[in-house]
């Protein structure tokens, strides 16, 4: 397996194409969609409360809530398929995840906004980890005082990514909407939450 560190300023990127095979993240992928409770979380965007534009569920230790958008998430129990995602992750990455966030993107309908993991909880340089199944997206990163220095990154079923150092202090990202026909995506980020 080969990783691609992106030189760019104020942030810690690698990727890792085929970090999962195509068979593994197929069989992943299928096992997520009915393992996990599904739900709409509510999102705070400019005062009012929305429903979020994809399904999601928080997973994870039992001390690992998380604050966003104005809410707080109690994690789920972790399953079979994400303890086993985790332990790997540990031990090559050499990182304690205690919780991942499942999004669930239905079609190229649903999406994420421009937004940082900068929650107080993750500290101030968060390791975040980031598996993409499913249909391949494009995810976008830009700099936040910089908005010259953009990176827009293809990623298929299996990819890893992994967001450390100062990209989430530095830069945000998102999932944009599509037009063309895409089928369903779950993108799975593992991440350390500091108990307050």
């Amino acid at each position: 397996m080969e990783w691609i560190d992106f030189q760019v300023p104020d942030a810690r990127l690698r990727l890792a194409r085929g970090w999962l095979a195509p068979d593994a993240a197929a069989s992943l992928m299928e096992a997520l969609l009915h393992e996990l409770p599904w739900s709409v979380h509510r999102v705070r965007l400019f005062g009012r409360e929305l429903p979020s534009p994809r399904l999601s569920c928080w997973a994870g230790d039992a001390q690992a809530a998380y604050r966003y958008s104005g809410s707080r998430f109690e994690p789920q129990p972790w399953t079979p398929a994400l303890v086993a995602l985790r332990d790997r992750l540990v031990e090559e990455l050499a990182h304690p995840f205690n919780s991942v966030l499942a999004n669930r993107y239905r079609s190229g309908a649903d999406a994420m906004g421009w937004h940082s993991d900068d929650e107080p909880e993750l500290g101030p340089e968060p390791m975040i980890a980031s598996l993409s199944l499913g249909a391949t997206r494009r995810f976008l990163l830009r700099h936040r005082h910089d908005p010259g220095q953009r990176l827009s990154l293809v990623l298929a079923p299996g990819s890893l990514l992994l967001m450390g150092g100062s990209t989430q202090r530095c830069w945000k990202h998102a999932l944009p909407r599509t037009a063309r026909p895409v089928g369903e995506r779950i993108n799975l980020t593992f991440r350390h939450v500091v108990a307050r």
